[in-house]
Order: C-alpha cells, then structure tokens, then sequence
C-alpha cells in the first residue's frame, strides 16, 4: 500500500511560501540527495489545484532544467480538486467528489509513494483526514518574517518525528507521521 508523503521547504518561524526568495543559499548536494531520493521513490505526485495550474503552466514549456522538466511531465500526477473539471497535463488525473475516499482507494492501488509538496492547503487536509503517512520538512536557518505558514488557524495534529539530520548549511532535515491516539 502506498503511503502519501508530504515535502516542504520552510522557515524556522513556519513560512513556506516563495521560497525561491530565502532557499537557494541553503542549497547543496545533502540536499539535493534528499529531494533526488523523494523524486525517485515517487510512483506518482498528488498536488492541489493551485500548485497544478502553476507547474503545468511553467513544466511542459521549461527551457531551464530539463532533466527536471522531463521528470515531471512524464510522471503520474493526481489533482485534489473539486472545481477544476479537465487537466490537459500529461498523465494526470482529476481526483473530486468523495476525494478522502478516492485517496484511500488509490493509497491501495499504487506501489510506491505518493509525493505531494507546495500546497499548504492540501497538507493540512490530509492531515485533518487521517491520509498523511509522513510530513518530511527541511528546516532552513532563517527567519522569513512574513508569509504563508505551513500550519496556520488549525486544529491540534500531535506528530512523532521519526528521523532527523542535520545538513552542513545548518538545515533540518525532519520527518514526522501522525503521532497514535
């Protein structure tokens, strides 16, 4: 059975949002293994409208890392949604209506994992919906000040952190999954 594995770059104090602005100094190749190994484990992307309009708008078309562009466009992606009604990018596929219960049948028709990452929304809704295995974030050693946060206005997740490491740039890399009872 598959497992929904969530990935976010963020800020100590929470932000996740562009994090093109405040990530990129961070970069190295501990981190690049890292977001190399969750790319290839990925038998499919699962993504929320807003993430899917974006990324199929900019990957079809990227001039700019090709072996990233042909990755993602060739892979199997799944849309959350309920008010888009067609996704024309390749391989992928509308999941509305019962989507909690369309999740958990798909959870148990893939092998591998099921990648989702940038969508703050759709995290949080795995989480409320018991559909989140894993939550792997790689915390950056800075304080952004202003954006979107990870976790905002939401109900109480209690999660155990089951890995840690830490990267020489001074990056957490962390993953949790919802912790029982």
């Amino acid at each position: 059975m598959a497992e929904i594995i969530s990935n976010f770059f963020i800020s100590v104090d929470g932000v996740i949002e562009s994090p093109d602005q405040w990530h990129f100094p961070y970069w190295n190749d501990e981190m690049g293994a890292v977001v190399e190994a969750g790319m290839q484990s990925a038998a499919a992307f699962l993504m929320g409208r807003k993430l899917y309009e974006e990324w199929s708008a900019y990957w079809p078309t990227a001039d700019a890392d090709q072996d990233v562009a042909v990755f993602f466009n060739n892979a199997r992606k799944y849309v959350v949604t309920n008010t888009l009604e067609k996704a024309d990018w390749n391989n992928t596929t509308v999941i509305s209506g019962d989507v909690a219960a369309r999740l958990r049948e798909l959870k148990k028709q893939t092998d591998g994992d099921i990648q989702m990452s940038g969508s703050a929304t759709t995290v949080r809704w795995l989480l409320a919906n018991g559909l989140l295995d894993k939550l792997n974030l790689l915390v950056h050693p800075i304080v952004v000040g202003r954006g979107r946060r990870l976790f905002e206005d939401t109900p109480t997740h209690p999660l155990k952190l089951v890995r840690s490491e830490t990267f020489q740039t001074g990056v957490l890399n962390l993953t949790y999954v919802p912790a029982a009872g």
